[in-house]
């Protein structure tokens, strides 16, 4: 073998023996532990999520312990089968402060002068799933920016995420679901805000959960397309608000077509008598707010808005997780 030959065969055993070793240490369905004090394999949530390999085909979970944690992060495209798993819901907090007014930098090529620009509400997210199959149980994600602008939580772009007693914080905007016809599900979670704090495109079931408002304001603002047979479902919710709150509407359409249905939900005397509002007066003919079997004091049904509707108890017995959930997408270019 020439000397030169020698060396390439060094180094591509070198080279070959760091790769095989840093695919291998964490290509296995183990447990990662995450903890701020550094008794665990990372810090940081944000690094364990980066040592998942590419399209597992495993379950792996990403344990947290107690704490916070202040990052910002993105679970990319490319994970799958991720479960974050908090050691208490209420005290393994993930949180971060940005806010659609928060001026800057913009970059060089969009202008010579490099004046500020706004962040705007699309990346003010604390944590933005892009995977598909992901599950986050016993987890508090928040975004607590002060009420300067619309502030994200929780934005979603992937299909079959699980949130199971988890707290979303925030203000306005708290959780956005982000990429029509993904489904997610939202079982027994605590999610609060002020102004259109649930939105999006997406097709979400809502468990159980407990909604928090805390401004006179409206709770969703659905944009599910004419072509989604289903947007927003809460099923045995709690709806609250806070103490100096009065008037609360069920939600206002984000898009002409955007679906909320609220079933078996107890509602408090401060939503309004008409329920909800068109946000855009054309928006009465195509909006789909449907009503089931409330109760509680703001349940009553006689004063709401005439293009809303309530089901009937064979329509409402067809509306399950099942049926919600499965999709059919034909395409044909």
């Amino acid at each position: 073998m020439t000397k030169r030959n020698l060396v390439l065969a060094m180094l591509f055993v070198g080279c070959y023996g760091i790769e095989a070793h840093a695919a291998g240490q964490y290509d296995n369905p183990d447990t990662i532990i995450v903890a701020r004090d550094g008794t665990g394999q990372f810090r940081t949530v944000g690094e364990a999520i980066e040592v998942c390999r590419a399209f597992m085909d495993y379950h792996k979970v990403i344990y947290i312990k107690k704490g916070t944690y202040k990052e910002k992060i993105i679970i990319p495209q490319w994970v799958q089968n991720i479960e974050l798993c908090g050691e208490d819901r209420d005290e393994t907090i993930i949180t971060y402060d940005d806010h659609a007014n928060l001026l800057v930098e913009q970059p060089s090529s969009l202008s010579t002068l490099h004046s500020p620009l706004k962040l705007g509400t699309f990346r003010t997210y604390t944590l933005r799933i892009d995977a598909n199959d992901i599950t986050l149980k016993n987890l508090t994600i928040e975004n607590n920016a002060a009420r300067l602008g619309q502030a994200v939580a929780l934005h979603t772009v992937g299909d079959r995420l699980r949130f199971q007693n988890c707290r979303f914080l925030g203000n306005q905007d708290t959780v956005y679901t982000g990429l029509e016809s993904t489904r997610l599900l939202f079982d027994h979670c605590y999610i609060e805000g002020t102004t259109d704090f649930i939105f999006g495109p997406a097709t979400a079931w809502f468990e159980q959960c407990h909604i928090r408002c805390k401004a006179d304001s409206y709770i969703t603002a659905a944009s599910t397309p004419e072509h989604v047979s289903y947007g927003y479902v809460f099923n045995n919710c709690t709806i609250t608000v806070a103490e100096d709150v009065t008037k609360v509407y069920l939600g206002r359409p984000w898009r002409d077509y955007g679906y909320t249905l609220f079933m078996h939900c107890t509602l408090p005397a401060e939503i309004r008598a008409e329920g909800w509002h068109h946000w855009e007066k054309h928006r009465e003919q195509t909006a789909r707010y449907m009503e089931f079997e409330n109760n509680g004091p703001g349940a009553d049904t006689t004063k709401r808005v005439a293009w809303s509707r309530q089901l009937t108890k064979k329509e409402a017995a067809a509306i399950t997780p099942q049926t919600v959930f499965s999709t059919k997408s034909e395409w044909n270019p």
